[in-house]
């Protein structure tokens, strides 16, 4: 284990049990549901622990709430202000209305509307700044310096990482044989007081991260021996867009989770159509990051296993492109282009072919402006919905026995 800077506070277990106390009656002790898909897949017991269905929609009603909780009356006469790009947000809104405690929020330029509109009307100022997380929690750290409100981490404070901790408690209270627990890592707040929850006791449970490629700041922070920011951040799961490893969570992972590791998009876009289609949960992108690792490489976890789906709060419009992304990664959506003599019935005759193969249109497009065309040629552009990747092979051979030349987009 790698010696951490003593001045970063601790957590205990102890801390995890009295924010359980504090949340009582707050926070939901949300289901555990088994995934027969996933499992068949493991070749174990897969359990999903749904703080999708948490109020607020994530986890993060836990941390904030045991945050404020623990505020004295002067510090919440000040109020608050959080920076979020929406689940926390959405969690120290509630808490704080809770409590009687007035909040602002920061929030990235962009960050979705569903999300906003809710911090909204869970009584929170909301303000936009910056492109990123970071930036916005630059922005939310200076005007807790000039109006004295007080700061609420996302996942940088012992008390947020003990809040997050009871998620913890709860999985072992509901699945005591549980052999391996997945969770989605942005700062670290959640899997951070999860493990600490875990391992005192449970030494014996692995507890596994999993982070999105494009905004892995762990690994290579774990590999430093110090939290190290990222020069960009790119991913479809805002929840864990974050460039940089939170102190007190970061010291927490080094010591106790056993591994952190990496998803692509395709696999997060895979994981959201799978908890949709087999689960008929709604998760966001960076919820189904766990099941994203047990998609890629079922056969490296030990089971049972619980799959922590940290929030549902996705925008209709992400969720649409997510899915559709998800059909493609999963061999489901085909994309291709062809020409055809631009003549009454050439196009009724493809669709006759494709109707012969079996495949749904979802959508077609001509071009007949394109210089390279002839003139009495036109480009048509489908888009279709198959059966998975050998249908779109064989759906393709039927066009090519059929005489057309295909050319595949996707």
């Amino acid at each position: 284990m790698v010696t951490r800077p003593a001045e970063v506070p601790a957590v205990s277990v102890e801390d995890v049990r009295a924010a359980q106390k504090t949340l009582f009656g707050v926070a939901r002790a949300t289901s555990l549901e088994g995934s027969r898909h996933l499992s068949s897949l493991v070749g174990s017991p897969v359990h999903f622990k749904c703080e999708n269905l948490q109020r607020t929609g994530s986890f993060k009603l836990r941390g904030a709430y045991v945050r404020i909780a623990g505020l004295s009356a002067e510090e919440r006469a000040r109020g608050v202000v959080a920076a979020s790009a929406g689940n926390h947000a959405q969690g120290v809104a509630l808490a704080a209305s809770l409590l009687g405690v007035e909040s602002t929020v920061f929030m990235p330029e962009g960050a979705p509307l569903p999300k906003v509109a809710a911090t909204r009307d869970y009584g929170a100022r909301v303000r936009t700044h910056g492109q990123v997380v970071d930036e916005t929690l630059r922005a939310a750290e200076e005007y807790a310096r000039e109006t004295g409100a007080v700061f609420i981490h996302p996942f940088d404070h012992p008390d947020v990482v003990a809040g997050q901790g009871t998620v913890g408690l709860e999985i072992l209270e509901q699945c005591p044989e549980v052999r391996t627990i997945v969770v989605g890592v942005g700062g670290g707040g959640l899997i951070a007081g999860v493990a600490v929850a875990v391992k005192e006791l449970r030494p014996d449970v692995r507890v596994i991260g999993v982070q999105a490629q494009g905004a892995a700041a762990y690994p290579a922070s774990l590999a430093a021996g110090k939290p190290v920011a990222l020069d960009s951040v790119s991913t479809m799961a805002d929840g864990i867009k974050v460039g940089r490893p939170g102190d007190v969570p970061f010291k927490i992972v080094g010591d106790l989770v056993d591994e952190v590791r990496t998803v692509s998009e395709d696999a997060l876009s895979s994981a959201l159509l799978l908890c949709l289609e087999r689960a008929k949960l709604v998760v966001e992108p960076a919820g189904a990051s766990p099941v994203a690792a047990l998609l890629s490489e079922p056969g490296s976890f030990e089971g049972p296993v619980v799959a922590v789906l940290s929030g549902g709060n996705v925008d209709p419009l992400v969720m649409q492109r997510t899915l559709r992304h998800g059909m493609a990664a999963a061999g489901r959506y085909l994309s291709l282009r062809l020409r055809l003599t631009d003549r009454p019935g050439a196009l009724a005759a493809l669709l006759g072919e494709l109707s012969v193969a079996d495949a749904n249109v979802l959508d077609v497009s001509h071009v007949r402006t394109d210089p390279r065309l002839g003139l009495d040629e036109v480009e048509v552009e489908l888009h279709l919905e198959t059966q998975g990747p050998e249908h779109c092979t064989e759906v393709a051979a039927t066009l090519r026995s059929a005489g057309y030349t295909v050319v595949l987009t996707r």
